[in-house]
């Protein structure tokens, strides 16, 4: 009978009920709170850039796949997540129709050209992101709060100012449209550590590192902050695409580390390069090229934090 026939695969073999497409609906799931904060921030133009990222990545990947004869896969929600992502990374004040190139960028040059899902060598939303920055700086650069147009809590904190960093943790303040509220990032961030989803390894790593390094080299780029200053690293924690990174992006199952040691050194190097791009870098903000820069050296930290075999050339 063809039901006793004999299976035969490669290792590991490995077996579990979590599926990808499971995986990615938790995860979009998980991204309504900032979503709805958003939307509720900033108004109707939130709702509408969310929307044409994410129809326009989805959209992509579906003509895509059907112009290759490829299997159709959109029903695995990866597209969502990245439209999804890639609006919360943009501001609400941004035109429509950069929302659509970037979808289609994220998905089409990032994702499916280099053989689509867990083939990407860099998350597919940031790397759209940091292609628009570079091709529409002004607009991307642009933020509205309440009707007025005005600088990013961060950018207040490179030039010197004083913030308030009770604003910034509700999310009162002007950004893009999925960083401003803390507090809703972290109910989607508890979510997911509660449907197993992610851990603390790379996240906790990174937020540490960064608050280390940001406690020790913030008054060398700002004179007027002392050694561990709590409001300047409280400031530095809530502003910007930290925690959004950190939480939602950094742990990417494609483009972070499988090894645990592997997923230390890729948190620590987050914190560090986030670090140095906020406090001595030109830009305010540093996570979106942080997170790129630390995906393409993922390879080079597996590799040197894989486990050795037993046996000839390995551990005795």
């Amino acid at each position: 009978m063809s039901e006793n026939k004999l299976k035969m695969s490669s290792s590991p073999h490995i077996r579990s009920k979590v599926t990808s497409s499971k995986i990615m609906l938790y995860v979009t799931i998980a991204l309504l709170p900032a979503s709805a904060f958003g939307v509720w921030n900033f108004g109707v133009s939130a709702l509408v850039m969310l929307i044409c990222t994410t129809a326009s990545a989805v959209l992509t990947e579906y003509i895509y796949e059907k112009l290759m004869h490829k299997k159709i896969t959109i029903n695995d929600y990866s597209a969502v997540v990245t439209g999804l992502l890639l609006g919360l990374n943009m501001p609400a004040s941004a035109p429509w129709w950069m929302g659509v190139i970037g979808g289609v960028f994220a998905i089409l040059i990032v994702k499916q050209l280099f053989g689509g899902l867990g083939q990407n060598f860099m998350n597919p939303a940031l790397g759209a992101r940091c292609f628009l920055l570079i091709s529409f700086t002004s607009q991307m650069t642009t933020f509205i709060h309440d009707g007025v147009s005005g600088p990013t809590p961060l950018a207040q904190l490179k030039s010197g100012e004083m913030v308030d960093s009770m604003s910034m943790l509700i999310g009162q303040i002007p950004g893009t449209i999925g960083e401003t509220s803390v507090i809703a990032i972290i109910i989607g961030a508890i979510f997911l550590i509660l449907m197993g989803i992610i851990d603390l390894r790379i996240p906790g790593t990174y937020i540490v590192t960064f608050v280390i390094f940001i406690g020790i080299f913030g008054q060398f780029a700002n004179p007027e902050v002392g050694f561990f200053d709590p409001q300047y690293i409280t400031a530095h924690l809530c502003g910007g695409g930290l925690m959004l990174g950190a939480w939602f992006m950094a742990t990417d199952y494609v483009t972070s580390p499988i090894t645990k040691k592997g997923q230390l050194v890729y948190g620590a190097l987050l914190g560090i390069l986030t670090g140095l791009f906020r406090l001595f870098g030109g830009s305010a903000e540093g996570v979106s090229y942080a997170i790129i820069i630390s995906n393409l050296l993922v390879p080079l930290i597996e590799k040197a934090t894989l486990p050795k075999p037993f046996g000839k050339g390995g551990e005795k």
